[in-house]
Parts: structure tokens; sequence; C-alpha cells
């Protein structure tokens, strides 16, 4: 396949460097240059004559912008699969665009962070026409190591909201709790092997402990240097509390832990740290 890839930063750079060993891929971006890649002038540049046009943008206003800009460069029948995460409205929207020009469009965001974007291990959670996802498929299989087709445009959003809102939940209970095991005085190694194997166990517990040198290797383990960042996960929140307003769902621990990572993030230093560095924000706080 021809592959235009625009947006080439922490993700889109190392995805857009696996898909270039096996294909033919022409990127866009006004900061990276990965090895393997053809640069391109501009996104439209990069779009022309591609069979697939992959984006990785920071939101939904650039993805409409980015959007508008490729679809009347790309061929008939070609695919723009985007792999931002992005509100659900705009999803939708991009996926009617790319229609109406005679293109396909799948919105595919990812779970895995830098180092399953660099390993080729995400996590791709997919919405749009069942022919275009069979199209882009071995792709998927390039740059990630799952895709789950969730149903029609927009629901691979959805599917990646819904996932995250748990994720920043459970974090937050993660490190409230161990946080609390040591006002108790109890190791936090012991507090692991209970959790991690009873009916404590997460993904934040057992994958990405928040506790530095327990459990698998983790950001903890490296002054929580970002492997999501406080501010990414904000973002996440936001979008599941706009999709939560717009869907009339009532999400509480959703709208708390939303508000807890933008305390975190916008006024106590959280800004370009883990966002299981929680961790030692709840270590340093009392009850109230």
């Amino acid at each position: 396949m021809k592959i235009g890839f625009i947006g080439l930063g922490n993700m889109g750079a190392p995805m857009a460097a696996n898909l270039a060993k096996s294909h033919e891929v022409v990127g866009f971006d006004t900061i990276a240059a990965p090895a393997g890649l053809t640069l391109a002038q501009s996104a439209a540049d990069a779009a022309n004559d591609a069979d697939v046009v992959i984006t990785m943008l920071p939101n939904g206003e650039i993805l409409r912008a980015v959007a508008a800009e490729i679809h009347p460069a790309m061929k008939a029948g070609a695919i723009h699969l985007d792999c931002s995460t992005v509100d659900v409205e705009s999803a939708r929207a991009v996926a009617a665009e790319a229609e109406a020009a005679g293109l396909s469009a799948i919105d595919a965001p990812v779970s895995g962070g830098i180092g399953g974007a660099t390993n080729g291990t995400l996590t791709f959670m997919a919405g749009g026409p069942a022919a275009a996802f069979a199209t882009v498929e071995p792709l998927f299989a390039i740059m990630g190591q799952k895709a789950v087709h969730c149903g029609p445009s927009g629901n691979g959003q959805a599917a990646k909201i819904c996932n995250n809102m748990i994720l920043g939940v459970t974090m937050i209970a993660t490190c409230e709790a161990f946080a609390l095991a040591d006002k108790l005085g109890l190791d936090r190694q012991a507090m692991f092997d209970v959790v991690s194997t009873s009916s404590g166990a997460s993904w934040s517990v057992n994958a990405y402990c928040p506790a530095p040198g327990i459990g698998p290797q983790s950001p903890s383990d490296n002054g929580y240097k970002p492997g999501f960042a406080a501010e990414l996960m904000l973002k996440d929140l936001n979008l599941s509390q706009m999709a939560a307003e717009a869907a009339d769902a009532d999400t509480p621990m959703g709208q708390a832990a939303r508000d807890l990572y933008a305390q975190f993030v916008e006024n106590e230093g959280g800004s370009g740290k883990d966002f299981s560095a929680m961790l030692p924000r709840f270590e340093k706080r009392h009850r109230t």
C-alpha cells in the first residue's frame, strides 16, 4: 500500500516508522522526520495518490481542519484512517465528509502509549465500515497487537473514551489505597502481593503500579517521567464528560476523576508527569 501519514509526533513517528519497513510511506509534520519516510511539503501532498491516509492529531478541531485539506486531495475509494483521540462528534463529522467525497473513514484511537507505538504492540479500537476495516487490518497488525471493530463511525472513539474513564478512575483509587496503606503501616510489597491477586486487582495495580519498585517496570520507577502524561489523561476525561453530557449519561466517578486530574495538572504541578504520579500527590495530603 501507499500510505500518507500526517502527524509525526511522539506516537505518530514510531507508528509511521514501523509501517515504512514494509510499505511506501509519505509523511507530513512540522517537527519530526522519522527514518524510512519520504517527507511531503503539505498534508495534501502526503495524501495525494495514497491508498490510506493516517492521521494522528491532538484534538478534534485540528482533525477537522486537516480532513478538510486532505479529503479533496485523496483519490476516489481511498481510506482516511484516523488514530487520534478526539470527541465522538468530530469523528462522525469527518466520516460523513469522507463519505460525501467518495472516500471511506475509520476512527481508530489507540491504547498502549509511546512504548506500544515503538514496539508495535498498540491496541486499536475502530469504528467505521466493515469493508474499510478489513482493508486496513494488515496495517493494524504492523502497528499493534490487537484491533477491535467496534461498529459504525465514532464507535472507536466511544470505546477509547469509556476505556480511559475506567483507567482514570482505577488509577486514582489505586493511588489512594497505596497512600492509605502507607499511613496504616502496611508494607507496599505486601500490599501489592495481596491486591494484585485478589478482588482489588486491575491494570493500574498489576501492570502499571504507581509505587516505585513494586510490580513490573513502570513510569514510577523513572521518576514518573510520562508513559502516559497526566495532561493526556485529563484530555481523555474531559472527552468522556463531553460525551456523557451529550448522551445524558450519569458518570459521577468519571466526573470526580476529571476534577481531580484537572486540579493535579492545573494547580499542583502535575503537568509533564505521568498520570500515576497521583500517588506522591496523595502521600503529601491529609484528610480534609
